[in-house]
């Protein structure tokens, strides 16, 4: 990308307004000191700021409410990007808030027909492409950081924001934000949850429309967002061989994304990798042979191996 004449204007224009940026938002924040707390308009205008000073993005090109979305971003009237703003801190760190958060920014995308998703406490930016079924991260940023972010900000500039992502993100900590346990978070009562298996959009591997449950597919995690062994099984079974006598209906396209998902939890509960034991299930023999032929194995490990050196960074979906 550093070829690009319009990377290299944008990181210049980032590296000149990243300070000024940094420290409006120390001055945004100074009410959140004062008072133990801080509203959700206070992240707005961080959002505000983020979009409108440091990139190269015009006010009138950030939406307030346009349906249930609390910012929605357009250009020559395209809307590109739903961005779900929570209060300061809110989502720092706090794993499950996150997730909450970013089920109901895929669902207002989802309505919307929009493929991009972000959500937002002030303190961190995570932004994904709503891709093959899941989430692929786009932008993960500290926006305290000293150094400004300058890869990370361009994918969501007026001229990266319709590209694709040729790489993710790398996983990052947050270690300047402070954990903040007592907040409520109003997604809770406001999050989807399956009829059936009485789990939110994020606990499936395969999610076809955020909005609809009954094109949710391959439940693999409880409802703490903690890998359940028996449904990972038949999750991957229900793939590469069948469970209980029946394939799962998801596009063809989908199949490498949710198999490397899927992945990523196996090597969680070390069913894959090199913390394996030597004997497993065959399940997981098969799902490492399949994903080896697909040419994800190593990669699958890799990011598995990064999220658990970073374990207070962002979401690994």
């Amino acid at each position: 990308m550093e070829s690009l004449a319009s990377y290299r204007k944008c990181a210049e224009r980032i590296r000149e307004r990243w300070p000024g940026f940094r420290d409006r938002r120390e001055l945004r924040l100074t009410q959140e000191e004062r008072h133990g707390h801080a509203a959700e308009k206070v992240a707005e205008n961080i959002v505000e700021d983020l979009f409108t000073e440091v990139l190269d993005w015009k006010l009138s090109d950030l939406n307030n409410q346009v349906g249930f979305a609390d910012i929605v971003l357009t250009n020559l009237g395209i809307k590109y990007l739903v961005i779900e703003v929570k209060r300061p801190k809110s989502l720092t760190r706090r794993p499950k808030a996150l997730e909450a958060a970013l089920d109901q920014a895929r669902r207002y995308a989802s309505e919307q027909r929009i493929l991009r998703v972000a959500v937002t406490d002030g303190v961190l930016f995570y932004a994904a492409d709503v891709d093959e079924g899941g989430l692929r991260a786009r932008s993960l940023i500290s926006l305290g950081s000293a150094e400004p972010p300058v890869p990370d900000l361009f994918w969501l500039s007026v001229d990266g924001i319709w590209r694709r992502r040729p790489d993710e993100p790398p996983s990052r900590s947050f270690e300047d934000a402070p954990v903040m346990l007592n907040l409520a978070v109003r997604t809770e009562s406001a999050r989807l949850s399956h009829p059936k298996y009485r789990l939110p959009c994020y606990c499936f591997a395969f999610v076809g429309d955020a909005a609809d449950c009954a094109t949710w597919k391959l439940p693999y995690l409880d409802a703490e967002g903690r890998v359940d062994e028996k449904r990972l099984s038949g999750a991957i079974r229900s793939i590469i061989a069948n469970y209980r006598g029946a394939k799962v209906s998801i596009p063809e396209s989908a199949v490498p994304a949710t198999l490397a998902r899927l992945g990523k939890a196996a090597a969680a509960v070390g069913r894959l990798g090199p913390s394996a034991p030597a004997t497993v299930p065959a399940t997981y023999v098969q799902l490492a042979t399949v994903l080896e032929q697909l040419g994800l194995l190593e990669q699958v490990l890799a990011e598995f191996e990064s999220s658990v050196a970073s374990p207070a960074s962002g979401p690994s979906r």
